[in-house]
């Protein structure tokens, strides 16, 4: 770099785990294939050891829905800080990674003050909320989209847009090892995966609904066993606690903590709250029964009269019809999910028809690596030689 260019620098803001888990593959390819970039962060430890300099912790506390006054507040006083470090720092970049609500103030002051902004995974404006999509154009440089489709989308609204792939497809599954991590859960028939988020508030709504359809499944099947995909540790204390509230563990349930991957390997069917662990089942062809349990009156006084999509779990939006049985938003209790899940198991062509569906589905990620797509893109925008917002594979 010449010595009469500012240098150049990049500045993340995550404010999830799930952006934490996004962001750190982009930081770790950004910072090995364009080395002279200097990457800070708002984020966590997984940002950190990809080799961002941590400005200030964030995620440990993430909210899902419409937060508290307090959540309100505490986000109001670390946008504060990141404004006033932008403007102490002047970064050539902000990238914010998802968590739209909480970064969209960030990009105003950041385009303000004269930087580019990247988003790192589409805001989901293409299911609720479609007048955000002005608000995007004003306050993006380009959008780094996740899922095919929304190229298209963002494009046809005027707004710069990549495809760049899904980062849970970057790396092959070394199925020799997940052979043997699943064969630590046991046997049983059929095999149940139970994935009830990672966040209190999720845990609090899904978690006793996928105890009582265990419940009842287990009683209609005896040979039935499940094991519960806990995130970490903390997730799995959690759950134990609510287990014990509940009356304690069925026969057969048990928790594994941070092995998603070797639970979806060992499972038949999984029963998940609607997310993007819905596309990490579909990776190994799992056959599934998503749902979301939400409450009535917040849905029907807000939510129904902004939501713009038919369907909201990550498969079926992709095949833009129901491949996966979902109950999004559910209101009820276990029994709807029992039905579906009683189906896929008494009659193997369904589970299978599923399996077909998924596939083809997972075959529009291959042959792309989205941690080594975003990086070059940000570090296009960056060095100011992006060329063009269409499509770019990975090397």
């Amino acid at each position: 770099m010449s010595a009469d260019r500012p240098p150049i620098s990049v500045l993340f803001t995550a404010f999830e785990p799930s952006g934490d888990d996004h962001a750190s593959s982009v930081i770790a390819a950004l910072r090995h294939a364009h080395p002279d970039i200097a990457v800070y962060a708002w984020g966590g430890p997984k940002m950190e050891r990809a080799g961002a300099t941590l400005v200030e912790r964030t995620g440990e506390d993430a909210v899902m829905g419409l937060p508290g006054i307090q959540k309100i507040r505490e986000h109001g006083r670390i946008n504060d800080r990141v404004e006033a470090w932008i403007a102490a720092h002047r970064p050539t970049v902000h990238v914010p990674v998802d968590s739209p609500a909480a970064n969209f103030p960030i990009c105003k002051v950041a385009k303000s003050l004269g930087c580019k902004v990247v988003h790192l995974v589409a805001p989901q404006i293409w299911a609720w909320g479609r007048w955000r999509i002005h608000k995007l154009r004003r306050r993006t440089d380009l959008v780094l989209c996740l899922l095919p489709f929304e190229e298209a989308f963002f494009q046809k609204r005027r707004v710069p847009a990549r495809f760049v792939g899904h980062p849970l497809f970057d790396r092959p599954l070394d199925e020799a090892d997940l052979d043997r991590r699943a064969g630590a859960f046991g046997g049983g028939s059929p095999r149940l995966a139970l994935m009830p988020g990672s966040r209190p508030a999720e845990i609090a709504k899904s978690f006793p609904l996928l105890l009582a359809a265990y419940r009842e499944l287990k009683a209609e099947f005896p040979g039935t066993t499940g094991v519960v995909a806990a995130t970490t540790p903390a997730v799995a204390a959690r759950l134990d606690e609510e287990a014990r509230a509940a009356g304690g563990w069925p026969e057969g349930l048990r928790v594994a903590a941070g092995d998603a991957d070797a639970v979806i390997r060992w499972c038949d069917l999984a029963l998940v709250k609607s997310g993007t662990v819905t596309l990490q089942i579909a990776r190994q062809r799992r056959p599934m029964v998503a749902f979301y349990k939400s409450n009535p009156v917040l849905y029907h006084a807000v939510a129904r009269w902004i939501v713009a999509t038919k369907f909201f779990t990550l498969p079926n939006v992709l095949a833009l019809r129901e491949i996966v049985p979902e109950f999004v938003p559910h209101f009820g209790d276990h029994r709807p999910i029992v039905e579906a899940a009683r189906s896929l198991i008494a009659d193997p062509s369904r589970a299978q028809t599923q399996r077909e569906e998924l596939k083809r589905i997972t075959e529009l990620f291959a042959d792309r690596n989205a941690a080594e797509a975003a990086a070059d893109a940000i570090a296009h925008v960056a060095r100011g030689t992006l060329t063009s917002p269409a499509t770019s594979r990975a090397r």
